[in-house]
């Protein structure tokens, strides 16, 4: 019922197209949030095309696995996702953050096929991730729910409350992920709101915690198969990331939150991804045409 992709060589394949489609996306926009959508790839990756339940011929299939993107801003990384499985066309890519275009700045739950909840104001995506999870066992249902949340987000109070709930209720039909890019929007998050002992902190509101390396497939595909194995207790899984993972100039800077691309910058980036030369081409035509 899933798009199930099962060798790590095929995985990370899927995982760098991805990554090109969001350079072209925000090449396209003029602007975007590329640093918080890079360090999330893989995880949507191993999601979307190994792990999740649900079905690419109709995104309200009701026994689905739910993916909560509540940092919403990277939403050009579930965009990337949902245009790789036929949710919506790559010509639509070209419209991201346009008026009247499904594809906003933030994911819009009814309007972009694929999205579960309208998220953007961050410290929600959690607390309703414990709802849905909470209905799924009223309803005797067997779906998962899989909340990817930014380690800067870990500040919200909201998220410590949602945290007690899920482990009162006992959701093991949750995981929460967090990017631990150890990056917010302006400094270091040891520097905004310092997060350690972030393994201590989420056991002791009685959750079963993992740790892995974010951009390692394989460590993924393992931990994901230990999450579906814990019972009478919610998952959280701290994916240590880089923050604008893969592009030039900008992964592991704050500066990379929210970014533009010159030209050099554009075609640099699309190089070092392996894009074709037609596609870099067609990308920079494009751009420069919009300008």
């Amino acid at each position: 019922m899933n798009q199930e992709v099962n060798t790590v060589e095929e995985l990370e394949a899927i995982a760098n197209r991805l990554r090109i489609k969001i350079v072209q996306m925000i090449a396209y926009s003029g602007v975007g949030h590329i640093g918080g959508s890079m360090s999330i790839i893989e995880m949507l990756t191993v999601l979307y095309f190994h792990k999740m339940r649900f079905d690419k011929n109709d995104p309200d299939y009701p026994d689905r696995d739910r993916l909560v993107l509540s940092k919403g801003h990277a939403a050009p990384a579930l965009y990337a996702v949902f245009s790789e499985l036929g949710y919506i066309s790559e010509d639509l890519l070209y419209t991201l953050h346009k008026i009247d275009s499904p594809l906003q700045m933030h994911p819009e739950y009814g309007v972009c096929p694929g999205i579960e909840m309208s998220t953007g104001a961050l410290g929600q995506g959690l607390s309703a991730s414990v709802g849905m999870a909470i209905g799924a066992r009223i309803k005797k249902k067997s779906f998962r729910i899989y909340a990817i949340l930014g380690d800067g987000e870990l500040a919200e109070g909201q998220i410590w409350e949602a945290a007690m709930a899920a482990s009162k209720y006992n959701l093991d039909n949750l995981v929460a992920l967090i990017d631990y890019n150890k990056l917010a929007l302006t400094d270091k998050t040891d520097v905004v709101m310092p997060l350690e002992p972030l393994i201590g902190k989420w056991q002791s509101f009685g959750w079963e915690v993992f740790e892995v390396n974010g951009h390692s497939i394989e460590e993924l595909i393992d931990v994901f198969d230990k999450a579906g194995s814990v019972k009478g207790k919610p998952v959280a899984i701290i994916c240590h990331t880089e923050k604008g993972h893969k592009v030039p100039y900008y992964a592991g800077k704050p500066s990379c939150h929210s970014v533009s691309f010159t030209e050099e910058q554009l075609v640099e980036t699309l190089e070092s991804l392996n894009c074709e030369k037609d596609k870099i081409e067609t990308t920079l035509k494009y751009v420069r045409e919009k300008n």
